[in-house]
């Protein structure tokens, strides 16, 4: 073990931060304003990190915002400044186990955040995509903003079995509103695991809202009584995971302006946040506008993982 890093977990398990099985994110800043190389970084590794891609003022200015609407709803301790984002003790963030309140929540704290509307959906990301993708960009009108307070991390997972309806060029962007230790935690992406599509070709095809019509649960899946009947998860160990498929898991202490950018079929997942305070981030997505897009995202109100984005096959 790396006796400079702290105890690093994911999902409970302590993670080996040797050489040969945990390391940093490759920077991807100095290519940046080059879209070609772009491209053939992203082929390469999976990913894009790119270190204080934003202006760090506009991140902090959205952050403000957010802290100050969890406070409102009575998440965050009062006996510390709201900006520090110390979650509550016994402050109940059950809701967002279930997909439509979660849906519900995020979309109301996203919409009435300008400065993060801004900051995601304009300017600089856009330009950047627009030279990645070499023509017009379109993005999801959702965005998941994650409130992440103590306790495990998200299980290793791609995100094409949530979202693989539409563009298989569509990509994920993470954009952290904090100043991220490693113990508050992090993602984290697998060395890799974007060129293991032979092995993971079964999981690679699954959708989440694709259920068996003709199986004795259907009913009570099509009406919404159960939500999800597969969570789309890939693993709930982190460390036997990476064994399995090798590379290894790669991450950093993420600072307010960084953006990790990552394609569909890249395994990643969370680090364990081991504080008293919230980790906050967004996940957003962005495509090529000619090409079609997954109808649960987009529009006023999007369904998202809903019973009306369930679609029923025989088994």
């Amino acid at each position: 073990m790396n006796a400079t890093l702290p105890r690093i977990l994911a999902k409970g398990h302590e993670l080996d931060v040797s050489g040969d099985a945990f390391g940093e994110l490759r920077r991807s800043d100095d290519v940046q304003d080059d879209p070609a190389a772009l491209r053939e970084r992203f082929a390469e590794d999976g990913y894009l990190f790119i270190p204080g891609f934003y202006p760090r003022d506009e991140v902090v200015e959205a952050r403000r915002q957010l802290t100050a609407t969890l406070a409102r709803k009575g998440l965050l301790d009062p006996a510390y400044p709201v900006d520090q984002g110390v979650k509550l003790a016994g402050a109940d963030m059950s809701f967002l186990a279930d997909p439509r309140p979660a849906v519900d929540f995020m979309n109301s704290v996203a919409r009435g955040n300008a400065p993060m509307q801004r900051l995601l959906y304009s300017g600089k990301l856009l330009e950047l995509f627009a030279g990645f993708f070499g023509e017009s960009v379109r993005h999801f009108d959702f965005t998941w903003v994650r409130t992440m307070g103590p306790g495990f991390g998200t299980d290793p997972h791609c995100d094409t079995v949530y979202m693989g309806r539409g563009s298989s060029r569509l990509c994920s962007v993470w954009t952290p509103f904090g100043d991220l230790s490693y113990e508050i935690g992090g993602l984290m992406m697998l060395e890799g695991s974007h060129r293991q599509g032979e092995r993971l070709k079964h999981y690679l095809s699954r959708d989440v809202d694709t259920y068996c019509e003709n199986r004795a649960e259907a009913a009570r899946i099509k009406s919404g009584e159960i939500p999800w009947k597969w969570g789309g998860i890939l693993s709930n160990n982190p460390k036997s995971l990476r064994g399995h498929l090798g590379g290894r898991w790669l991450t950093t202490e993420y600072r307010m302006g960084d953006v990790l950018i990552f394609g569909m079929r890249t395994v990643h997942a969370s680090l364990d946040n081991q504080t008293h305070f919230f980790r906050f981030s967004t996940d957003t997505r962005y495509q090529p506008a000619s090409e079609p897009i997954d109808e649960r995202w987009v529009g006023e109100n999007p369904i998202g993982h809903g019973a009306s984005a369930k679609r029923g096959m025989i088994c």
